[in-house]
């Protein structure tokens, strides 16, 4: 199918993404997005009276975070616009799309903007209070490091969903490290040219703001943190776990930043596009859930209903994108697909760039597009899991307006 609903070429943007406890890390995240999207939609000579609809994504809380995508849009300017704050872990990108564009197929908005940011630096510590425990004594929690060491339905870490589809599907810890070194050297190419293919979508050298954003504290001429792995320093990593096959050099690190994308009717596309010559198109989305702790095995089903209801196959997909928090998850996906393992995820990937959660897949759907716009057009699918053993999958088209 195609949804009314289109993303205008040009109107998304991304920060570098910077490692846990790098430069963004003592930087509110909704403010920080609010920051950014004042200065990218003033480079786009959008004005925030446009919006009738703001969706937010986000995975860790912040303060007043309560007020969610009514306090984001008012602080770029659209005081007018309200809507929901989601959040489904590393699918909340997918998911804040889906919303837009759904909000646009009913009618009820003609144009949204979707933000969305987190920050897994300096997470909260929570405290809930207990009267009936001992001694009246509550529960404490570190929301992100003890989240994504204990699913609280099998008491597992995501790490081990991953140690799981590892060990059912024979993926070595050398298949996995081939897979490492293949997307470090397809993020280089987005280097390439004095970065111009994170120039497509990333003010660089991008200043980073003061906590009060009232003056300048650092600049980055990009991601911040990335990996430069050798196959000879990975062979030398151990599992992480006794008896696995993951190493610290086959997953992904936690990270921090933000993106954001519009979507809006076809007419208001071309207006508010950079080439308005060129069309953003969706045409599928996808939910999947697999068995408990096989989280990587997610983003297969998710792919294929994403696919079944835009009426196309795998093999029709000119570009693939993944979220990959390990090396395993594509290994997975291209043995069950039949997917080019080495030609999916060009450019970059979360394995590489990190995984900021929330504004993680939009950035690969930013890149996705970005990609297909680069080779003339076509059909393209993001798919990546989430906690809770989800996923999510969306199929878009660039091609002539």
């Amino acid at each position: 199918m195609t949804y009314k609903a289109e993303i205008p070429y040009g109107a998304y943007w991304s920060t570098p993404f910077a490692r846990w406890q790098g430069s963004f890390a003592n930087l509110h995240s909704l403010e920080f997005a609010a920051h950014v999207a004042r200065l990218e939609l003033g480079k786009r000579q959008i004005d925030p009276a446009s919006f009738d609809y703001g969706v937010l994504g986000m995975s860790v809380p912040q303060k007043f975070a309560f007020y969610g995508a009514p306090w984001v849009m008012g602080m770029i300017g659209a005081k007018q616009a309200g809507g929901p704050t989601l959040m489904q872990a590393c699918a909340t990108g997918v998911r804040t799309l889906l919303a837009a564009t759904q909000e646009i197929e009913a009618g009820m908005a003609t144009t949204a903007l979707v933000i969305n940011c987190d920050r897994t630096s300096n997470g909260p510590h929570l405290y809930y209070p207990n009267p009936r425990g001992p001694g009246g004594t509550g529960i404490a929690e570190n929301w992100v490091i003890d989240n994504v060491g204990c699913d609280p339905l099998g008491g597992h870490s995501m790490l081990q969903t991953a140690e799981n589809v590892a060990s059912s599907h024979g993926i070595s810890t050398a298949r996995q490290h081939e897979v490492v070194l293949r997307r470090e050297e397809q993020y280089r190419a987005a280097l390439a040219d004095d970065s111009a293919f994170l120039k497509r979508f990333i003010t660089l050298p991008f200043d980073v703001p003061a906590p009060n954003f009232k003056k300048t504290v650092a600049r980055l001429e990009g991601d911040e943190g990335v990996n430069h792995s050798s196959a000879e320093g990975l062979a030398k990593l151990a599992p992480v776990m006794e008896g696995g096959s993951l190493t610290f050099g086959g997953q992904t690190h936690p990270a921090d930043g933000n993106a954001a994308l519009i979507v809006t009717t076809p007419g208001k596309a071309r207006e508010m596009s950079t080439n308005p010559a060129i069309a953003v198109r969706l045409h599928g989305f996808g939910l999947a859930r697999v068995a408990l702790a096989r989280m990587p095995e997610a983003t297969v089903p998710a792919a294929r209903r994403a696919l079944q209801q835009a009426g196309l196959t795998i093999d029709r997909m000119n570009a693939i994108k993944t979220h990959n928090p390990f090396a395993v998850n594509d290994l997975f996906f291209a043995q069950e697909t039949g997917a080019d393992l080495m030609q999916m995820n060009n450019y970059g990937c979360s394995l590489v760039w990190g995984h900021p959660q929330a504004p993680m897949g939009t950035r690969a759907i930013i890149e996705l597009i970005e990609e297909l716009a680069i080779r003339g057009g076509g059909f393209g699918l993001f798919t990546g899991c989430a906690a809770g053993d989800t996923a999510m999958a969306v199929v878009l088209e660039v091609c002539d307006a």
